[in-house]
């Protein structure tokens, strides 16, 4: 079926945009007027441009600007927009202000191509890689329903929460990663120069070494006599899982090991429901149709579970199902209170509200849960380290009980 853009006014004013599939021209004006509103303007959205994600070029893949820049932009950039300024004259404007020389070349070269009569969003589409399917799609629909400044100013709050997610989950992991790694680090030190140095004792006294003793004694040897290549080896594994977890395969086995994992499970739950929650309301309070939002957020959320449920949910609503429904069909990623929510904002209308303080209450379960991480993780820390230096230890100790009995 044809997609359409289009503007329409409830009875008591209020404007909304976007775009949304239909049969024709008459069944959405029929389907808007069943919700409350009137038509003002339809456009037919063309073959070639009714992708909501822009094409990713491959040099855009390489473009990095940190979210507090883009989340201060799209701020300053409703605030002036709201002011009296034209689009083009404040996106000129925050290109001078800007410190960070990657983002203030990208909004130079948006400024010049509005400067030639293109839109901020084809500006942004261009940037796939720096602004994102939500960030452009939510500016081309306030663009197409003329409230681009109120859309900014969700983009904004959305892209700072984002910021504040995220900023939690890797402070709760900063610890554990650093820990994991000083142990790795002073266990190789201890491979390949404490412990030849001690063996060198038993081996003058040709001493017949434990089990566990002889393991540590070959593996300190093959790490010495063949540095390079476990080195070599080393890289080339880390290599290898970076590219495949970019792979259909490696994103879903690496899902479903977090969603199954009882100290990540709790956690990445409550964050792709906070993400999914303050996301969809954003997009269906900036006029998205829901069928489009559940493709933004999709490519959004980086969970492959998420994002097949999500897909799927797309064919079902243009089928009729409530998203309260398709919700339900998938408990085992969206817990219960998350269909009940959205069935409620159904019957009452109030999605996008509801939505919202459902988002707050997992942001706020988020905040707790990583409060309490340290603590959750210090005792299971605390095993694995006292396992191998205990395991080091017995392995040291046993060749010299057994050369104390043979003095004896």
């Amino acid at each position: 079926m044809p997609k359409y853009i289009y503007t329409a006014k409830s009875y008591d004013g209020q404007t909304k945009g976007g775009e949304i599939i239909a049969r024709d021209e008459k069944s959405l004006a029929s389907q808007l007027r069943s919700d409350g509103f009137l038509v003002t303007s339809i456009h037919l959205v063309k073959e070639d441009q009714s992708t909501m994600g822009p094409q990713v070029k491959f040099w855009d893949k390489f473009n990095s600007v940190p979210l507090k820049e883009k989340m201060v932009f799209a701020r300053n950039l409703s605030v002036m927009i709201s002011s009296g300024l034209t689009i083009s004259r404040a996106v000129g404007n925050l290109a001078l202000q800007s410190e960070h020389k990657g983002f203030k070349k990208i909004l130079d070269d948006i400024f010049n191509e509005m400067q030639n009569g293109k839109t901020l969003s084809e500006g942004f589409a261009k940037y796939p890689g720096v602004f994102g399917d939500l960030f452009i799609n939510m500016v081309r629909v306030g663009e197409v329903a003329g409230n681009l400044e109120e859309v900014l100013k969700i983009v904004s709050v959305q892209l700072e929460k984002e910021a504040d997610l995220k900023g939690k989950v890797k402070g709760a992991m900063i610890y554990p990663i650093v820990v994991l790694s000083v142990m790795i680090l002073i266990g190789i030190l201890m491979l390949t120069y404490v412990l030849p140095q001690m063996m060198g004792v038993f081996k003058d006294m040709n001493a017949k070494l434990p089990p566990t003793t002889q393991f540590l004694v070959d593996l300190s040897e093959k790490m010495r006599n063949n540095g390079l290549f476990v080195a070599v080896l080393f890289v080339g594994v880390i290599a290898f899982l970076k590219f495949f977890l970019k792979q259909k395969a490696g994103k879903k086995a690496l899902g479903y090991f977090v969603l199954h994992v009882p100290i990540f499970s709790p956690i990445v739950k409550q964050v792709n429901c906070a993400r999914f929650a303050r996301i969809y309301s954003s997009l269906l309070k900036s006029g998205v149709s829901s069928i489009d939002a559940l493709k933004i957020i999709s490519n959004t959320l980086s969970n492959q579970y998420y994002k097949e449920a999500l897909l799927g949910g797309m064919e079902d609503i243009q089928r009729g199902i409530p998203l309260s429904t398709i919700l339900l069909n998938h408990s085992d990623i969206f817990p219960m209170l998350v269909s009940q929510i959205v069935q409620v904002g159904e019957e009452t209308g109030k999605t996008d509200t509801v939505l919202l303080q459902l988002a707050q209450f997992y942001e706020d379960e988020v905040d707790q849960v990583t409060k309490n991480m340290s603590a959750i993780i210090e005792p299971m820390l605390m095993v694995v380290i006292g396992g191998c230096v205990g395991f080091f230890a017995v392995a040291m100790l046993q060749p010299m009980y057994s050369l104390m009995d043979n003095i004896k």
